[in-house]
Parts: C-alpha cells; structure tokens; sequence
C-alpha cells in the first residue's frame, strides 16, 4: 500500500509536560543549530509507530521513561519534503528526570517562558500549538 509515509521520512518529537511546564532542549550539534532549543524525539525506524518512536528517543536522548498521548499541532515540513515532525504530548513516568544525554542544555519552560529560548524553526509552529493547549488547560 502506497502512504504518505513511504513517499517521505516521520521525525517525531516529544512535547513533555510536568506541572504545567514543557522539556526544552538546546541541541549540542551540528554547529549551525548548537544551542538552539527543540522538542526531543527523532526518526521513526521502519517498522516501529510514532509513539512507539516518541518513548524509544525519549529514553535514548534524556534517559527517562515517556507515556506518548494525543498529536500536538501540525505536521511540519523538514528539509525540502525529506520528512515530516510530527509531535507527541507526553507525561513522565515514573521517578527518573531528564539527563541531558545529547543535549547541551535542558529547561522546564511554563507557557510565559517559551519565548525566551530561541526555538529551531521546525519547531515554533508546535511552540504555538503547545501555547494554546496550555493557555486552554491552565
């Protein structure tokens, strides 16, 4: 069967939320992104789902342990149609707290902070999706 996903790459990403506040992440590579903040997550591996893919990066890149929930925004070009992100909310679970494994740095933002990171690209559209869903439920 021919699908969106065989025609392009998903990248997922992980928008982890705990007491009202979202995981940001300054990537530590390559040079022309260092420092600039993301929402975890990476490529889905054939065979595996996107939520499968969201826990698998979470634990890969921050050492913790995500329950993925609903979509968060909309699907966003990458690179010329390489691919497309594709973000998860997500709640920890259990007691281990982020370890910046990949990143250079990690922050708890609430939603009067998420301007104050400077987003990749990619990712201010979920940034603005996240705003209203946190607004809606604060």
């Amino acid at each position: 069967m021919y699908t969106e996903r065989a025609r392009s790459k998903v990248v997922v990403g992980a928008a982890i939320l705990s007491g009202g506040r979202v995981l940001a992440c300054a990537r530590s590579a390559p040079p022309e992104v260092a420092g600039r903040f993301e929402f975890p997550g990476g490529k889905v591996e054939p065979g595996e789902s996107e939520t499968d893919a969201v826990a698998r990066e979470c634990a890969e890149e921050l050492g913790i342990t995500v329950r993925p929930g609903a979509r968060l925004g909309v699907d966003v070009p990458l690179g010329n149609g390489w691919a497309v992100l594709r973000v998860y909310l997500a709640e920890l679970v259990g007691d281990a707290q982020p370890r910046a494994l990949e990143h250079r740095e990690l922050r708890w933002l609430a939603v009067d902070e998420l301007d104050s990171v400077p987003w990749l690209p990619a990712d201010v559209p979920i940034v603005e999706a996240l705003r209203a869903h946190l607004t809606a439920a604060g």
